[in-house]
Formats: structure tokens, C-alpha cells, sequence
């Protein structure tokens, strides 16, 4: 690929499941996307930069090119400062800011602006953002919360599958389909359990929401506990605040929901953006941010600000 006459920025989402790449101008113009595999920073930190740089290595760009890149990139996993700064540092670029995949998800869902997102996948966390800060609940991970995500779903409904085997609560189609579906014997429930991962228990969330759909007790009572959760963040939010801020319901799970926070219907609104898309509008602000303090020495951008 040629120079290009003026800047570029890149923006990268990474994830336990596989990072994107994008590649524009300064004005918006998308020239080069691309995808790898998993880029996990807590779980495989050498393997998710390994996957980051193919990708990025995919984008044709010359070694020079890339060093004149800036850059945002959201990844799972990049819990400190010293962490982002680390991948900052391994990553080709002249200017790096490194974060977690939360304000990246926030930037895209709200294109920018103000209010509450709901990101609900494997996991969950909401996030509020006001115009001068943004503040996050959740994102605990499972053990300790990650409340109505995929994982979370899948965990209880298979915790009432267990109370019906044993004649505690009466089984209903749900229970009876994810027992089939683990193997159809207690052996096979307690080996899944022991080995499964957020995402293996986030799988059978399909199951339950169907099921919700068809007026499972168990389904839908998962999907009102899910939904009492979120409005508790809401709430939580919404002290104090002189106006009610908009809601964007995201991830794979967020939008169904929205049956369940009838309360809310008014203030929802979908989401404006892609993760990919924030780290897009973060590279951007970076880049003004450097040309506005052209004093700052290039380490002290490669290493951007604190991790939120």
C-alpha cells in the first residue's frame, strides 16, 4: 500500500473470541479492515499479541506506515495501567493508547455521547457516562456477578434443571431440554459443570430466551431476575440526575431485554456504533489530542492514560 497523503488512525477491538482491525483516515474514511484470532490479555497475553499483530500485519502497511499510525486499541483482559502500557509498547505504532473493551463498547454504542449502556454478552457490565466521567457496574466476571450475561443465564438455568432432577421444583421444558442436552444423566451434568467455562455456559442462553418466548416459568423468571438486575443499575444511575439519560441495550443478549424493562422503553435507543467503531472515535481523539500537545515526547503518548 502506498503513503498516504494524510494520517491514518486504527482502532482495534480485541476479545476472547477473535480482534478486529480497522484502518481510516482522519475524515472517517474506512481503507483496510481486518480480523485474527483471540486477543485475551488476562488469559493469554503472549497469544493475544501474537493474533494482534497478524492482524495488523494484514492491513499491508510498511513498518514506517504503521509507526505513523495512531492508534486505540480496546482489548478484554487489560486490567492496570502497567498492562496497557505493556501492550502498548508491543503493538507497531508511534501513538498507542491501550484500554479495556468497556470504553470502547461505550464510545461506539454512543457514538460519542451521553448515557447509559447496558453490554450484555457472556458477560455483562453497565456503564454510565456523563459529560465528565464514566462510571462502570459490573463486569465482575461470574464468579463474583456478571448478572443477566449469557453465562449467568445458562449457570441458573441449569442449577433449576438440577433442582427438578431431584423432585425439589417440578421440571418444565427448559429443564427437560438442557438436561437432554448435557447428556440426559446426572454424571453428565456434574462433568459439564466442573469443566465449563463462561462461554461454554453462555451457549445454552439461547436455549432459555426461547424458552422465556414460549412462556417457560424458568425462562422468563431467569429473564425478569436478568432484567431486575439492569434496572438496578439503572436506578443506581439515575440518582441524582437532573436528566434521565438514554439507554443503549448492546452485546449478543442486551437487546432482549427489552421486553423485560417496560419502565424504560421510552429512553432506549439502539446502538449507534460497533466496539470497532469506538476505538475508531478514541484513535481520532488521540490524534487531536497529540496534535493540540505536540510538546509531549513520543513515549509519553505510545503510553497513553490510565486504564479507566
Amino acid at each position: 500500500m502506498e503513503q498516504a497523503a494524510a494520517p491514518l488512525i486504527i482502532g482495534i477491538d480485541g476479545g476472547g473470541t477473535g480482534c478486529r482491525v480497522a484502518l481510516c483516515t482522519l475524515d472517517g474514511k474506512r481503507l483496510a479492515t481486518a480480523s485474527g484470532g483471540a486477543a485475551n490479555v488476562t488469559s493469554d497475553a503472549a497469544g493475544a499479541l501474537r493474533n494482534l499483530r497478524q492482524a495488523i500485519a494484514t492491513l499491508g502497511l510498511s513498518p514506517d506506515q504503521l509507526r505513523a499510525c495512531v492508534a486505540h486499541a480496546g482489548l478484554a483482559g487489560v486490567l492496570t495501567e502497567a498492562e496497557a502500557k505493556a501492550v502498548a509498547q508491543a503493538l507497531p505504532f508511534g501513538q498507542c493508547v491501550v484500554s479495556d473493551d468497556r470504553q470502547t463498547t461505550v464510545e461506539g454504542a454512543l457514538a460519542g455521547g451521553l448515557g447509559l449502556v447496558a453490554s450484555v454478552g457472556t458477560g455483562s457490565f453497565v456503564a454510565v457516562k456523563s459529560s465528565h466521567s464514566i462510571r462502570y457496574l459490573g463486569g465482575w466476571g461470574l464468579h463474583l456477578g456478571d448478572q443477566a450475561s449469557g453465562a449467568w443465564l445458562g449457570r441458573e438455568a441449569l442449577r433449576q434443571t438440577v433442582l427438578a432432577l431431584d423432585g425439589l421444583a417440578p421440571p418444565s421444558p427448559l429443564t427437560e431440554t438442557l438436561h437432554r442436552q448435557i447428556g440426559g444423566s446426572p454424571a453428565h451434568l456434574i462433568a459439564f459443570a466442573q469443566t465449563a467455562k463462561p462461554a461454554d455456559f453462555a451457549r445454552l442462553a439461547p436455549l432459555v430466551i426461547k424458552a422465556a418466548r414460549a412462556e417457560d416459568p424458568y425462562g422468563r423468571d431467569l429473564m425478569q431476575r436478568g432484567a431486575a438486575y439492569l434496572q438496578m443499575c439503572f436506578e443506581s444511575a439515575d440518582l441524582g440526575a437532573e436528566t434521565p439519560l438514554q439507554i443503549v441495550l448492546t452485546g449478543s443478549l442486551g437487546p432482549h431485554y427489552a421486553p423485560y424493562l417496560p419502565r424504560y422503553s421510552a429512553r432506549l435507543i439502539p446502538p449507534q456504533g460497533t466496539a470497532l467503531d469506538g476505538a475508531l472515535r478514541l484513535a481520532r481523539l488521540a490524534y487531536d489530542k497529540g496534535q493540540n500537545d505536540p510538546s509531549g515526547s513520543p513515549s509519553d503518548r505510545q503510553n497513553g492514560p490510565p486504564v479507566p
